[in-house]
């Protein structure tokens, strides 16, 4: 019984985290078009984080996590917020890590981009404008996935009811 609980709850995180990721991947990919500095996927991914968790906040809460009754709803929205800026950081970090670390000095895989990209190019998308674009592509999925894993078990020991 105590299987199928968790694995229904990580299903409603699932969703609820795929929104949120929707949210952020939307306004990051939307804010990296348009702001106009170089290290402008950072700011992007900040924006996108931040509007997002307030949804993510929102819905977990609501839906996936039972509430602890002897917290307020102030507290466990702090407490939620201190979480995902560990996870913010942890994302910038990663976002940093793989595109201006991996991506720029590990040859196999910056020649995988251009693979990728050159495969992309040659059927007429344009969906991804330079190799750049897709190494910060890549950056973002991963670093989200591995967040995700790191919001789930962090908020459940720490903000959801002990039965």
């Amino acid at each position: 019984m105590k299987k199928r609980k968790l694995i229904e709850q990580i299903l409603k995180f699932g969703v609820v985290g795929g929104i949120a990721f929707l949210i952020d991947f939307v306004v990051y990919t939307v804010a990296n078009k348009l702001l106009p500095f170089e290290k402008g996927y950072i700011a992007a991914g900040v924006l996108g984080f931040s509007i997002s968790l307030i949804f993510n906040y929102l819905a977990s809460m609501k839906f996936v996590f039972e509430r602890r009754e002897d917290t307020s709803r102030q507290k466990e929205f702090t407490i939620f917020l201190v979480l995902s800026l560990i996870g913010l950081v942890l994302n910038e970090l990663f976002l940093m890590l793989y595109v201006e670390g991996m991506d720029a000095h590990i040859g196999w895989i910056h020649s995988i981009h251009e693979a990728i990209y050159g495969f992309i190019a040659s059927k007429g998308i344009k969906a991804v404008g330079s190799v750049q674009e897709l190494a910060e592509f890549f950056a973002k999925i991963f670093a989200t996935a591995l967040v995700m894993v790191y919001n789930f078990i962090s908020r459940k020991m720490i903000l959801e009811k002990k039965n």
